[in-house]
């Protein structure tokens, strides 16, 4: 079937032929002293034949001077297949973490290929992979200068920046990123995050709200602007404007009442200002939602001039707020050791051990108090001193600020993590891991006094058959 025209177009062509020789006639040419006395038909097959032969001798000519051409051509489609095959092989490479096989190929993309952009981010990988920074950054300002690479290269540049410490510089590329892709969730919290460890809050709440607008934080937003807010009231305070200083940090604590330290700052203004009632509320409303040791010192000293037995009532009322909590047992425990109430003391310190104690993973924090506790009612050295060796080695830690990120603590909060430089990231909670349980007691290893009694889990507490009140306790 392929035949078919093929045939048709010979047979038209013989029909012509035929159709031709069969016409009457004959044709005499004289030219320079020649004659020429022929058929039509003949004369009409020496036309063609002269014709195909003007052809055939155009396209000869056409091929000889056209062929240095052709041949660039097909070299250079040759090369860009080898080239395009080397960039694939050079990504795999990449991929795979072959150093050596990635920079190779990427040589060897850059010698085949004539388009740089898809040979600047091989090349700038490759570099990487290997440890060559310093290379890697110039690949990377090489794709700025083209648009269809600048991102990238910012990008690039931004994680050098980062890795190398250099916040300043990786702030300013990530507004040069964002002014190319607004939109890009990356983008967004990556200058919140630099904005936030630069300090700006004003420019990171407003970064704040676009990332949130474009779903690039959506979980965590309310307590990241908790955390701005309070910042911020901080530098009003700084500044000297105490209205806008209460108005920042009263926002924080309708935020995130759970935010310690903004319900701290929160009530440290309201009773600079004489709004001791309102603070006590604040304090309150931070223990319901997340109970906290400082929230409870904090509450205690807003009535410290108060007699212990009444700053004792007090605490009551705090603890109420979340009273199954252990803080709340601690928190009244220690307001019963100073107003020297030791049933009492003793009771909430039991309770709040109550759920690790039987496990023996008691928090140093505990410990020590139960050693305040026998110091003080029995006058106990030995059992303060087994109590006391207990927090020493306890295999439980006492809670801390935590980083998230990269696992560090701290005592005391602070927007940026100290290690780790992350905004945000401290937690209050145990610290991760084993603790190391230290050197060993002095009386165990170089003092002739036998080790010290190691307090058994929690014991209930013998009553006086006279009185009905505790019993003075052997050492534990």
């Amino acid at each position: 079937m392929r035949a078919l025209p093929a045939l048709i177009i010979v047979a038209l062509i013989l029909a012509g032929v035929l159709a031709l020789g069969l016409l009457p006639g004959r044709v005499v040419m004289v030219w320079q002293g020649w004659r020429v006395d022929t058929s039509v038909a003949v004369l009409m097959l020496g036309v063609v034949i002269v014709a195909m032969a003007a052809a055939a001798l155009f396209h000869l000519v056409r091929k000889i001077i056209g062929g240095p051409a052709a041949f660039l051509r097909a070299r250079r489609e040759r090369r860009r297949r080898e080239g395009y095959r080397a960039l694939t092989q050079g990504m795999v490479a990449v991929a795979a973490g072959d150093a050596e096989e990635a920079q190779k190929h990427a040589r060897k993309a850059d010698v085949l290929l004539a388009e740089p952009p898809l040979t600047l981010l091989l090349s700038a990988q490759a570099a990487q992979l290997s440890g060559d920074e310093h290379a890697a950054k110039k690949y990377f300002t090489a794709m700025l200068e083209r648009a269809e690479t600048e991102f990238l290269g910012l990008r690039g540049l931004l994680m050098q920046a980062l890795r190398g410490g250099d916040e300043h510089t990786a702030l300013r590329l990530v507004e040069r990123a964002k002014a190319i892709r607004p939109r890009t969730p990356w983008v967004l919290s990556s200058l919140f995050e630099l904005q936030a460890r630069a300090g700006k809050w004003h420019e990171a709440e407003a970064t704040l709200a676009e990332a949130v607008k474009r779903k690039a934080l959506a979980l965590e937003h309310r307590f990241h602007r908790a955390a701005l807010l309070h910042e911020k009231s901080r530098a009003a305070e700084t500044d000297g404007a105490s209205s806008e200083a209460m108005q920042h940090v009263a926002k924080a604590h309708s935020l995130d009442p759970g935010f310690a330290p903004a319900a701290l700052r929160y009530a440290h203004l309201l009773r600079v200002g004489g709004r001791v009632r309102q603070a006590a509320k604040a304090l309150e409303a931070a223990w319901r939602a997340a109970p906290h040791p400082h929230l409870a010192d904090a509450y205690r000293a807003l009535f410290g001039e108060e007699a212990p037995l009444l700053r004792f009532k007090r605490m009551e009322r705090l603890a109420s707020a979340n009273p199954e909590h252990r803080e709340s047992h601690m928190a009244m425990a220690s307001a019963a050791l100073e107003a020297r109430l030791w049933g009492e003391a003793r009771r909430h310190l039991e309770a709040a051990g109550a759920n690790d104690g039987e496990h023996g993973a008691l928090p140093p924090r505990l410990c020590r108090m139960m050693a305040e506790l026998e110091e003080q009612q029995h006058q106990d050295h030995v059992a303060a001193r087994a109590w006391l060796a207990r927090a020493a080695n306890a295999t439980a830690a006492d809670h801390a600020y935590v980083c998230g990120n990269c696992g560090s603590d701290t005592a005391e909060w602070a927007p940026v993590c100290p290690t780790c430089r992350a905004f945000n990231s401290l937690a209050w909670r145990e610290p991760g891991g084993t603790r190391s349980p230290g050197p060993k007691p002095l009386a165990a290893s170089t003092s002739l006094m036998p080790p010290l009694p190691v307090p058994a889990p929690w014991p209930a507490p013998a009553e006086d058959a006279a009185g009905g009140k505790p019993a003075k306790s052997a050492p534990l």
